[in-house]
């Protein structure tokens, strides 16, 4: 039903952990050309979803590469030092995918629009973010060793800059030449559970508002010309799915008590009809998020901020990253 519903509404999923749990839900059969490999850490559990076939890259809606999960529901929670755990879990993982010598150049991008919270990851990871290529230029005195040349950009959007996201990047890419670009955007969840609790990276690029179906310019390295590592987290998911999960959970009620099933017989594409007639004041394209979001949003940034700098700075002390922020 659920498949249904994001054809309906031209829903994209943007975790590939869901997808995969969508199609096997579907066949009840693993995915040819689809690896998947899980890991349980003390805060959270890591799934790998590795597609190497062209045929599941069709399938999976998304392109061959790797996709790491890191679901930490801890991160809703006021918990300094589960974060930073979770935060070297994350580094982990990112270290293993960024493969760089030391002297290689990094270029973050916050993507999304810091005007729109649920938007504003992205821009918020940059706010706290360690970067050093102005002190590699012009301080390199205060630089420890281990320190790689890292600079970021939150290049806002569309409809604040009026110049397409893909083409301001590839401007600045252009002039400062980086080995490796790391994206970091909001994504959409199908499932209310994994908002502001999973993280995923993808070593395949991103392309921008696609969960919200506002898709623009990929960000990857046919477009860039550079390696891209893209971060999401969802922070909003589509109101369809909502009205859809109730009603599965109410027909699985049913289901368990035949009692009810006498007086309660609803076809489901009588939901599909319903639903639609509730979202058409928003042309079926109503987005939902938690009262919360704002403190979500920076506590998942430092996460991810946290991490990215222990991956790519790697004599930086917890005490010695204080000292370099703004």
């Amino acid at each position: 039903m659920i498949s249904e519903c994001c054809k309906t509404f031209g829903i994209n999923l943007d975790l590939a952990v869901e997808a995969h749990e969508l199609l096997r839900g579907q066949t009840g059969q693993e995915i040819p050309g689809v690896t998947v490999n899980k890991e349980q850490y003390t805060f959270a559990s890591v799934t790998t979803v590795k597609i190497t076939e062209k045929s599941a890259e069709a399938l999976m809606g998304k392109p061959c590469g790797n996709y790491i999960t890191v679901e930490a529901p801890v991160i809703r929670e006021n918990n300094r030092q589960a974060h930073h755990e979770v935060a070297k879990i994350l580094s982990k993982h990112l270290g293993q995918i960024i493969n760089l010598s030391q002297d290689a150049s990094v270029l973050l991008i916050g993507l999304g629009n810091w005007n729109a919270t649920p938007d504003a990851l992205g821009p918020t990871v940059v706010k706290y973010s360690l970067v050093t290529r102005h002190l590699h230029n012009y301080a390199p005195e205060e630089l420890h060793g281990g320190m790689r040349c890292v600079s970021a950009l939150a290049p806002g959007v569309l409809g604040i800059t009026g110049i397409e996201t893909a083409e301001i990047i590839k401007g600045v890419v252009d002039k400062i030449k980086p080995d490796l670009i790391i994206a970091i955007d909001s994504l959409a969840a199908r499932n209310v559970n994994r908002i502001s609790t999973t993280i995923q990276l993808a070593d395949t690029g991103i392309n921008p508002g696609s969960g919200v179906g506002n898709t623009r310019k990929g960000i990857n390295q046919e477009t860039m010309g550079v390696r891209v590592i893209a971060i999401g987290v969802p922070t909003v998911v589509h109101a369809a799915i909502i009205v859809q999960d109730t009603f599965n959970q109410i027909f699985e009620s049913i289901s368990e008590n035949p009692g009810l099933a006498q007086n309660f017989n609803i076809n489901p594409e009588i939901v599909q009809q319903a639903t639609g007639k509730v979202l058409e004041p928003f042309a079926g394209n109503l987005m939902v998020t938690p009262r919360e979001v704002d403190d979500l949003i920076k506590e998942t940034a430092k996460i991810i901020a946290g991490a990215i700098s222990m991956s790519l700075h790697s004599s930086i002390t917890a005490d010695d990253y204080s000292l370099y922020l703004q």
